[in-house]
């Protein structure tokens, strides 16, 4: 019997969790980052695969650098 693929998708809730960030950081890079895009959506939750995870982990990141940057000085 084949094995089917079935992609893990997660909400913006779940991805927070996963990354131990604020939910409410998460809905700021999903609202401030239009290339980060909803895989599928149920009802109306939107749905991100592990591409958009990657790409809010490295926006958070990238939003943690400048503030560390930015208090240095």
């Amino acid at each position: 019997m084949a094995s089917v693929y079935t992609p893990k998708l997660r909400t913006a809730g779940v991805i927070a969790a996963e990354l131990g960030v604020p939910l409410h950081r998460v809905l700021h890079v999903l609202r401030t980052r239009q290339h980060i895009r909803p895989s599928a959506r149920a009802g109306t939750l939107r749905l991100y695969d592990r591409e958009a995870l990657a790409l809010i982990r490295h926006e958070l990141n990238a939003i943690d650098a400048r503030r560390k940057g930015g208090s240095d000085g």
